[in-house]
């Protein structure tokens, strides 16, 4: 994996310093933010490849910066939460980001969700119209198709951008149609056993799933009351 560049909002100095000698063994480049306004300049100034806010901060707390860096921005936000703050973690998911972390955290966690998250964002090589055409790792519905390796959703023609885990979910539920989840294995098997954490995390993701499929005259990601979700298509 190349060399990568996190930006890090947080106005705890310690959690600044655990972080910088973790990075520095895993080779990332740290830029440091002690509040939301200048952690919003200095992503104009230095590009970073992902961003980590925490929620509590002065004078720009995380959530403003979260909903001004999407307003200008696709580039992936981690919100860096307390325990408890369970109302924050959903409105931080809801504005836009793409994950978060709860404090006391793990350096080793922190690094193994950014570089997930890296990993997916990375940018593919354009395809020919030829390799388009052979593409066989798709899966295809009414006029929805789902592109595997390409990480694409095209929408009656057209595509609609997807934060990584809204692609991961609408993947996990298209690969078998009319199977029914929990949002508790939808937890363990999207985000994986070692995400803590909570169902409402799910309902967020499966709203902005939705959102982005409205255009089609088919309801494909449905509630089951008192269960969780399924993906329905017409026999």
């Amino acid at each position: 994996m190349n060399r990568f560049k996190v930006l890090v909002a947080d106005d705890d100095p310690n959690v600044i310093e655990i972080i910088r000698l973790y990075f520095e063994q895993q080779q990332i480049d740290l830029v440091e933010a002690n509040d939301g306004e200048q952690a919003l300049e200095l992503v104009e100034t230095e590009q970073p490849d992902i961003v980590l806010l925490d929620i509590m901060m002065p004078n720009m707390d995380g959530l403003e910066a979260c909903r001004q860096l999407r307003k200008k921005y696709d580039i992936p936000i981690i919100m860096l939460t307390a325990k408890g703050e369970e109302f924050d973690r959903v409105l931080g998911l809801e504005l836009g980001a793409d994950d978060y972390v709860t404090k006391p955290f793990s350096p080793r966690e922190l690094v193994a969700r950014i570089k997930a998250i890296f990993r997916r964002m990375q940018p593919r090589p354009e395809r020919t119209e030829q390799e388009n055409q052979e593409d066989t790792n798709v899966l295809e519905f009414k006029d929805l198709q789902i592109y595997l390796d390409r990480r694409e959703v095209i929408v009656k023609g057209e595509k609609i951008g997807f934060r990584p885990k809204e692609f991961d979910l609408l993947v996990h539920l298209a690969r078998s149609p009319k199977s029914v989840y929990t949002r508790e294995q939808l937890l363990e098997q999207v985000w994986g056993y070692d995400f803590m954490g909570d169902i409402r995390t799910v309902d967020v993701h499966v709203k902005k799933v939705r959102q982005k499929l409205e255009q089609l005259d088919t309801n494909y990601v449905q509630t089951v009351w008192g269960v969780g979700y399924k993906f329905e298509v017409e026999d």
